[in-house]
């Protein structure tokens, strides 16, 4: 479903506190499910995917669990992870997701660029290989990017799909204007 027009919603990306969590893990629940379509994971005997990684995002430092609202309501959430490598650091994008509703009116991507902009410097993040939807999407969300550049693909050995690869520049809009 792809629309032309601009949603007319207010968007708003806010750090989850730790009352949130109840909710991440059933909006996390919802698009496990979406996923399906290209990772055949199972539910579990209690007819739930689960998300072993979930607590991470209150108990390590340099994770960030962010809920996405139209007009206050939730349209989706955000799961960001510091990262450390032999070539820097910088910030991952370990899961996002849009819930169907809001999909195909850029709130997606403007939710992305607004966290992008959140934490300038590096980023990456992976794509699964049959996940074609999902590889154009951030493609675009990045290339429409005014403060990402230094674009690049590539492949990492323990990883199967594209990684894709930028930098953003500082900005002083905090994620939620």
């Amino acid at each position: 479903m792809e629309h032309t027009e601009t949603y007319p919603l207010t968007l708003s990306c806010l750090q989850a506190d730790y009352a949130n969590k109840s909710t991440l893990r059933q909006l996390l629940e919802l698009y496990k499910y979406d996923f399906t379509a290209y990772d055949p994971e199972d539910v579990n005997e209690s007819g739930l995917y689960e998300y072993r990684d979930l607590d991470s995002y209150w108990n390590v430092p340099g994770h960030y669990p962010f809920l996405l609202r139209a007009d206050g309501k939730l349209a989706g959430f955000a799961l960001i992870r510091r990262f450390e490598a032999d070539s820097g650091s910088g910030h991952e994008m370990v899961e996002f997701f849009v819930l169907k509703k809001y999909r195909g009116y850029g709130l997606g991507r403007a939710a992305a660029q607004r966290l992008f902009a959140a934490f300038p410097g590096a980023w990456k993040l992976s794509v699964m290989e049959n996940n074609a939807p999902a590889l154009a999407f951030w493609q675009r969300a990045i290339f429409s990017c005014p403060a990402a550049s230094d674009h690049i693909e590539r492949r990492e050995e323990d990883w199967e799909g594209p990684v894709l690869q930028f930098e953003v520049c500082k900005s002083d809009a905090p994620p939620n204007k």
